[in-house]
């Protein structure tokens, strides 16, 4: 079996996955975050999705930023991570209150010239290292504005506003879910955004009110199902994935991040060859990282970079 490599009609790197003899085909995007074009000169391929994280106080340079990543956004909001500022807390997000960066979104989505375009809310919200998540690292729960109910309330405003619609469809989604309405009509986004929800497998702290399933805010407000899945020197997470795989059976699913953290370690590549291979719904995988001399830069690591470039294969297929 081998994933070669496809020209799609977005123009960059995909793979075109052909599970078994006689199965048919589906399409798997690749992305990087990163220099995209040094990691098309390790890997032969240049990544379709552009992986670039923005705060909630990033608004003004949003279109500016969205422009430069093509042919495919992937877009991550974060409101703060690994103790930088907190740019707003699930409920001020959820009530509303930074409204005028949701809208920058929506404005920035609307602008992109693509037809597709990956919005990636509170990635790995159920980590202690982001700060919307709802508990400490130690396992105590952090204070009320930071409940997982508002998180959950956050993201679906997010993913109400990014899609857009006049002023009063949009407060009729938000007061469903006891939410402050707006009061402007936004550019109707749909179907072009992809809403990702994308916690971790397993909540660090691991507890109960920590758990993925905890944070969904359900079907309606999420087109993606999203693992982040990293290679640390001990055994990867993979039987996590598969339960988020199989417990939300209808979306489609991706690994925003995925990278070999400090080591070369080429099972990790097969496996995720294997994964893409066997699971139909797999929309993208995304590696983290192509930054030059970072601890997941496959530079420094020549085998996983060699089965990472022999499972892809460098002769284009031809466009879905």
């Amino acid at each position: 079996m081998r994933i070669r490599t496809a020209v799609a009609a977005l123009g960059a790197a995909a793979l075109l996955v052909a599970p078994s003899a006689g199965a048919r085909t589906h399409l798997v995007l690749l992305g990087v975050h990163g220099n995209a074009a040094r990691f098309d000169s390790l890997t032969g391929r240049l990544p379709a999705i552009a992986h670039v994280f923005v705060g909630f106080d990033q608004g003004p340079a949003l279109q500016r930023v969205v422009a430069a990543m093509k042919p495919v956004p992937l877009l991550a909001l974060v409101p703060g991570s690994y103790g930088s500022p907190e740019t707003g807390t699930p409920r001020s997000i959820a009530l509303g209150g930074q409204d005028a960066f949701l809208f920058d979104v929506n404005a920035a989505i609307a602008a992109f010239r693509g037809p597709l375009f990956y919005l990636r809310p509170f990635p790995e919200m159920n980590g202690s290292w982001e700060a919307e998540c709802a508990y400490n690292a130690n396992g105590t729960p952090r204070d009320a504005a930071h409940a997982v109910r508002w998180t959950r309330k956050a993201f679906a405003r997010i993913a109400i506003i990014a899609r857009g619609g006049t002023a009063a469809h949009l407060t009729a989604q938000l007061h469903r879910l006891g939410l402050p309405g707006v009061a402007r009509d936004l550019p109707v986004n749909t179907p072009k955004v992809r809403i990702v929800w994308n916690p971790q497998g397993f909540g660090s702290p691991d507890l109960a009110g920590n758990s993925a399933a905890a944070y969904w805010p359900g079907a309606r407000y999420v087109d993606v199902v999203g693992d982040d899945l990293y290679d640390i020197g001990f055994k990867a997470e993979w039987a996590a994935a598969e339960a988020m795989y199989r417990r939300w059976p209808t979306k489609p699913f991706a690994f925003p991040e995925w990278g070999l953290w400090g080591i070369d370690d080429p099972s990790f590549v097969r496996q995720m060859h294997t994964w893409v291979a066997t699971h139909a719904r797999t929309a993208f995988i995304s590696y983290y990282s192509g930054r030059p001399g970072s601890i997941w830069d496959l530079a420094s690591k020549p085998r996983s970079l060699a089965l990472y470039r022999a499972l892809i294969d460098p002769l284009e297929a031809p466009a879905p």
